[in-house]
């Protein structure tokens, strides 16, 4: 049980930039394919079954959508990529949308990129890591549905998806997860509290203050 992410609650949605909340404290948002069990992953981290609207049809989730876990820290559920049945305009729109929040976002400090087991590391994951990656934002990968697969498959595909990442120089963290048998949540609130809660720098310059 995680009390703190249990607090979770909608505050607003957003269609432009100008939208948004202020820019101030810690936001991770989730990134993902219009199918690949985004709003899923949020409901099964924050063991709240309703939070984030889950349908059957991809491209459901059309806004940035806050939810605030305290007064300073926020999950941040952005539009699906990929699949949407919408207008090729709005996808661009969506698309200068989302680059623009991950290159100028000061409150983000991580990005969770959710992939269908199955299907990982088509074109626009490769890009939303590579935006992840010019805007020094570090990214961690939800390997979603990963009961859809045997043990052994599952994790072939998780050092696949990592051997890709080493060739293409791109920095992010793997992991294998399921909503439906709720698997792989430890690892993900571990990542989360790493960004929400970071260790204090250490200041050598305090304890070394010696006549050197």
């Amino acid at each position: 049980m995680h009390p703190f992410y249990r607090q979770a609650h909608y505050i607003i949605s957003a269609t432009k930039l100008h939208e948004l909340p202020a820019d101030q404290g810690i936001e991770v948002a989730f990134a993902g394919r219009s199918n690949a069990g985004k709003s899923s992953a949020i409901n099964t981290i924050t063991d709240i079954k309703s939070l984030a609207r889950t349908s059957k049809t991809p491209g459901r989730t059309q806004m940035i959508n806050f939810f605030a876990l305290d007064d300073t820290r926020s999950l941040v559920d952005l539009p699906g990529y990929g699949y949407a049945k919408v207008p090729e305009q709005v996808k661009l729109r969506w698309q200068a949308t989302l680059g623009k929040y991950l290159e100028t976002r000061r409150a983000l400090r991580g990005l969770m990129i959710m992939m269908d087991v199955r299907h990982p590391m088509k074109e626009f994951d490769i890009q939303m890591l590579e935006w992840a990656q010019d805007a020094n934002l570090p990214a961690h990968i939800l390997l979603t549905k990963s009961d859809k697969l045997k043990s052994g498959a599952a994790k072939s595909a998780q050092l696949q998806v990592e051997r890709q990442l080493r060739e293409k120089s791109l920095n992010a963290s793997v992991q294998l997860f399921s909503s439906l048998k709720r698997t792989g949540k430890e690892t993900a609130i571990d990542q989360l509290n790493q960004w929400f809660f970071p260790e204090p720098e250490n200041n050598d310059d305090l304890t070394n203050d010696g006549d050197n």
